[in-house]
């Protein structure tokens, strides 16, 4: 590995477990007992609140299977972030929706990362912003291919 190659790699894997890290330590502030991925869960189902998502959705969304999807959304329902509801016009069909604390952490974790972009481009030039979302945006280019892929 050259030396760019690996100072890339040792800031990507630095990067990744800070921001976990980072969320590990919001959700705690909120006294929550969700995990990082039950919270990226409520996040998914949380884009469209009226109607709440299907379980097919939420797996597409997130790249997990639905049967993952489903045993998450029954601890969910448990700790009580998620409801199910049926569909009026095909009883077959599911949504999972925010209840009003689910709805209440999907804000206050919205506001969380709002928060971190805000202070993170704080002080940069327009030039600086423009560049690192076009890195970012290769970066997530290349992951999601990646996992196209598979």
């Amino acid at each position: 590995m050259d030396d760019f190659a690996s100072k890339m790699n040792e800031l990507l894997v630095d990067t990744f477990h800070s921001i976990l890290k980072v969320e590990e330590n919001m959700l705690s502030q909120f006294q929550s007992n969700l995990s990082i991925s039950e919270m990226h869960l409520i996040e998914a189902i949380g884009k469209n609140k009226e109607t709440g998502r299907t379980i097919s959705d939420i797996a597409n969304e997130l790249s997990i299977t639905s049967a993952s999807v489903t045993v998450a959304i029954n601890k969910l329902v448990k700790k009580g972030y998620v409801e199910k509801v049926r569909c009026n016009d095909d009883g077959r069909v599911v949504y999972a929706k925010l209840t009003r604390l689910g709805r209440r952490m999907d804000a206050a974790h919205r506001y969380f990362h709002e928060h971190m972009v805000r202070k993170i481009s704080e002080g940069m030039t327009d030039i600086e912003k423009q560049a690192l979302m076009r890195g970012v945006d290769k970066l997530n280019t290349f992951f999601k291919q990646n996992l196209e892929d598979k």
